[in-house]
């Protein structure tokens, strides 16, 4: 049986791709987490891992030995970024170096899964939509340059010490239990909210003219498990759903649904210094290495991430 470690488990993403693998792959399953972090799972043997001490790392990829590792653990938001850059290039870069680090040391190669991000290829031009791996990066914000950063720093890796990495560019991932400082998941969290009358009937947005491209996140760890077994060692691959929509047509989604009339009000306080007008993937290089294909629709993403928020509140 092959042991997959999930570092940074305790994330957005970590119990779907927990409850992907369970249920769908022959793997036992060892997950860290920030050792203030409440995370528990059955079945699961988890510890406390702080990405920024290498040797914690070592003596960890030592005691469980690993043969795949999926390294979530990250700061990914944009907003934040700009508040914390800091901390941003701390946890991006050099948590992702002492990881790479902490691998080489070993005395057998394990297959490494980085996870980057399609804010990596920014400023993109008009004819290079939809957007391939080899697009130049032009990375328009601080979070997407430290993933840039890590991007490049794998594929040398990779290169000169013969190390099994596989990057990912995952684009927007949104779904139930996503933290409200990502769009889909603040909007959904404020028509809650004016739902339940715990806040006046506006909901307040930032630039609505963006598109992005979005997938639901069950969707993504999917790509993940099947990328870790089928991709080759050296390579990005973009995983999202190849479609980008506005913000403005997520909003429309949205209140849609809504019980209740809502107000539409921008907030300065929401507009990015600097703002992407579209990301959208080419997920060729994905489908043909791994046929996956996108099953969850846009739609029910929002409804049962509106629906998450009312049971919340």
């Amino acid at each position: 049986m092959k042991k997959a470690l999930i570092i940074g488990a305790a994330g957005f993403v970590g119990g779907y791709l927990i409850d992907y693998i369970q249920k769908k792959c022959v793997w036992s399953i060892i997950a860290t987490k920030m050792p203030y972090e409440d995370f528990e799972y059955p079945e699961v043997k988890i510890f406390n891992l702080d990405i920024m001490d290498k040797d914690s790392i070592v003596n960890l990829l030592r005691e469980v030995h690993p043969d795949y590792i999926f390294h979530l653990a990250a700061q990914s938001s944009v907003a934040l970024s700009w508040k914390n850059p800091g901390l941003t290039v701390d946890v991006n870069i050099k948590g992702s170096l002492n990881l790479l680090d902490a691998v080489r040391e070993l005395d057998y190669v394990p297959r490494v899964m980085l996870i980057g991000s399609g804010e990596e290829y920014g400023f993109v031009l008009r004819d290079e939509v939809p957007i391939r791996e080899e697009n130049v990066l032009r990375p328009g914000n601080i979070y997407a340059a430290t993933k840039a950063c890590q991007n490049m720093l794998g594929k040398i890796y990779s290169q000169a010490y013969g190390m099994d990495i596989v990057m990912i560019r995952a684009f927007n991932h949104i779904g139930p239990n996503q933290a409200p400082i990502f769009v889909v998941s603040d909007f959904c969290k404020q028509v809650a909210e004016i739902e339940k009358e715990l806040r006046e009937p506006v909901l307040y947005v930032g630039n609505l003219s963006a598109r992005r491209d979005f997938s639901d996140v069950r969707d993504v760890v999917r790509a993940y498990t099947f990328l870790m077994e089928s991709g080759v060692a050296g390579q990005t691959y973009n995983v999202g759903s190849g479609e980008a929509v506005s913000i403005g047509e997520i909003l429309q989604l949205i209140l849609e649904f809504s019980l209740k009339q809502i107000n539409v009000e921008v907030d300065s306080n929401r507009i990015r210094p600097v703002d992407i007008p579209i990301i959208e993937a080419d997920i060729e290089k994905l489908v043909s290495c791994t046929g996956w294909k996108r099953e969850i629709t846009l739609r029910d993403t929002i409804k049962e991430t509106l629906d998450y928020w009312r049971a919340r509140l």
